[in-house]
């Protein structure tokens, strides 16, 4: 990790003992839950119903491959009884972190444990973006099931019939996407950030190029040429753009081949995040640029 990281990381745990000793807490007769993107904090309500609260960590529009964790989360942290990750490395700031909430009966939960994890190359442990396939979505689902169970035994039928109740959803939401992906005339497309590896994955489609060589650093000249140079030769549509990370580098490319920027969302936004109706969304979008 960047030296900056860890510096943010260690202010953090400073102040966090200012906070005191944490006890995992309950607002009124529901189990405080942490969770760390908007996907997971869906899930976990989902999950939860009105037996949770839930707390989200790193707001939609901010980006989690840079998000520093502040003094008021750490707060939500030592008070939660369980933590809802991703894990493959997206939330950089966990280690450490738990140790110094002074909850030692927080319970943690890596959703992507178990999922065979894709494209090596992109940072420490490999691609994190599972949630963006609604099967692996499933899995996440049934992980935070799991763990309220754990956390909250009592409860263990409530949590069980949400969860199915939610994984039939999926299920139709992605009958829906395999509806969608087999109108586009394009199955090629080039992506900023490698996002989409697992949507791309599932659903037969291929994610020919990504400008940006590694989360947070500007793309280089040659990292555009070759991105260009892809697009052109696989004809490619739609250029993948996201809120949180929008480059110029996106328009360059798409000017130079005659495609189109195709703004998605991966995280969600504020204010009322719904999973389902954001991927619906988001393939929606690709539709426009690869039908």
């Amino acid at each position: 990790m960047e030296s900056g990281k860890w510096m943010a990381v260690v202010a953090v745990l400073i102040s966090i003992a200012l906070v005191g000793c944490g006890k995992p807490a309950a607002k009124g007769n529901r189990m405080v839950v942490a969770a760390s993107i908007a996907p997971l904090a869906n899930f976990s309500r989902e999950v939860g119903g009105d037996r949770v609260t839930v707390k989200l960590l790193v707001p939609p529009g901010s980006n989690p491959h840079t998000y520093q964790i502040t003094p008021d989360e750490m707060e939500a942290l030592s008070t939660a009884s369980v933590l809802v990750l991703n894990g493959i490395g997206l939330e950089f700031w966990a280690k450490g972190i738990v140790d110094a909430t002074g909850n030692p009966k927080l319970i943690v939960i890596q959703t992507a444990d178990g999922i065979p994890v894709l494209d090596h190359s992109e940072g420490e442990g490999g691609n994190p973006h599972v949630w963006l396939d609604p099967i692996d979505a499933i899995h996440q689902v049934n992980a935070i099931r799991d763990a309220f169970i754990k956390a909250d035994p009592a409860h263990r039928d409530d949590y069980t019939r949400n969860a199915a109740r939610y994984v039939a959803k999926l299920k139709q939401l992605d009958a829906y996407i395999r509806s969608q992906v087999a109108t586009f005339r394009s199955r090629s497309f080039v992506t900023f950030h490698p996002t989409w590896v697992y949507f791309a994955n599932r659903y037969g489609l291929d994610e020919a190029a990504t400008i940006e060589s590694s989360p947070g650093k500007e793309p280089s000249p040659a990292d555009i040429s070759n991105a260009i140079a892809v697009a052109k030769k696989l004809h490619v549509k739609a250029i993948f753009a996201e809120p949180q990370v929008y480059p110029k580098a996106a328009n360059v490319v798409a000017e130079e081949v005659g495609a189109k920027v195709v703004m998605l969302n991966a995280f969600g936004k504020p204010p009322r995040y719904d999973y389902i109706k954001m991927m619906r969304s988001n393939v929606q979008a690709m539709g426009e640029a690869m039908r």
